[in-house]
């Protein structure tokens, strides 16, 4: 997301071709995108990047907003109509270079849509071979059944980090129950558990955290504690926080694969050094209790976007 969308000015698109090639070649299997980040542009990079080693890749997109008719960033609305969908996917397919998708995510969940709706117009794209899987993002555990029942939901995808642990409330639980994976975005709070911010950070307008609560200085100053639990593990394991951070999510359950994001080499490197990191049981009870202690300033989102969450 962060190559196109949300976190200042777009970055260069051969650069960034050049980014997911490399993360290819190390390893990496599996990719997240959506079509409003852009809108659009983020799907066109990696249909063009990914297009060469599409046999060897999992790819996952999401549908759900209607996007402003000038094609500005943003979204006009949520939009999960079934033949909504059926155009989505279309766009989706041609802008990724690709004859099927291997996830498909409802990007949020719409309230004036029934999920039974939105699971079956999935389910007769995964029964036109467009679709391999369906997915979910930031849903609530009612919803998560309803749709489970009608299509398997293969994946759920929230924010879920050491700052923001709401899933172990009632979704981890669920997950397991139905066999559900869980894919964390922001595994690294947005940046801020890398330990490369801090009060003193000024954000750009055109850098979505700067609309975030948790983002504001004050918010950071505060919340530094939680880096600062970090960094001391880090150095008994030599290791960086952020690599602690992917580490803690690895260690939680074997089916949550963690999505960081980044526009950088060394970063990405950096991150996918985090498998290598074994934390046990200690290390693990160790965490929790400390980070149990720090109490989180700041919402996570302004009242307007969390209120898309959790339905």
């Amino acid at each position: 997301m962060g190559m196109s969308f949300s976190y200042g000015v777009p970055k260069d698109k051969n650069a960034m071709i050049a980014l997911i090639r490399a993360a290819v070649e190390r390893g990496v299997t599996f990719f997240d995108t959506a079509e409003v980040y852009g809108p659009y542009t983020n799907e066109e990079l990696l249909g063009e990047a990914l297009g060469p080693v599409r046999g060897n890749v999992v790819i996952a997109t999401k549908f759900g907003f209607r996007m402003k008719p000038d094609g500005s960033p943003g979204w006009q609305g949520l939009d999960s109509r079934p033949e909504h969908i059926v155009e989505a996917v279309e766009g989706s397919l041609r802008r990724l270079k690709t004859e099927v998708i291997d996830l498909y995510y409802q990007h949020r969940v719409d309230p004036e849509v029934p999920i039974e709706e939105v699971a079956g117009a999935v389910k007769r794209l995964i029964e036109a071979g467009k679709v391999k899987h369906f997915g979910l993002s930031e849903p609530g555990v009612a919803t998560i059944r309803r749709a489970h029942a009608v299509q398997p939901v293969a994946a759920v995808q929230n924010e879920y980090s050491l700052w923001w642990r709401k899933p172990e409330e009632e979704v981890i639980s669920v997950l397991e129950e139905l066999g559900i994976g869980l894919v964390p975005y922001s595994p690294l709070g947005k940046g801020f558990l890398t330990g490369a911010m801090d009060a003193n950070v000024k954000l750009a307008a055109n850098d979505f955290r700067s609309t975030l609560p948790r983002f504001t200085p004050e918010a950071m100053q505060t919340n530094a504690a939680l880096v600062e639990l970090l960094r001391a593990i880090a150095a008994e394991k030599h290791a960086t926080p952020a690599q602690i951070a992917l580490a803690w999510l690895l260690a939680q359950k074997p089916w949550i694969a963690p999505i960081p994001g980044t526009t950088r080499l060394e970063r990405l490197e950096e991150n996918l050094g985090a498998v290598a990191i074994k934390l046990s049981a200690a290390d693990l009870q160790e965490i929790s209790q400390a980070a149990a202690k720090i109490k989180i300033e700041g919402a996570r989102y302004p009242e307007h976007l969390e209120a898309l969450t959790g339905r």
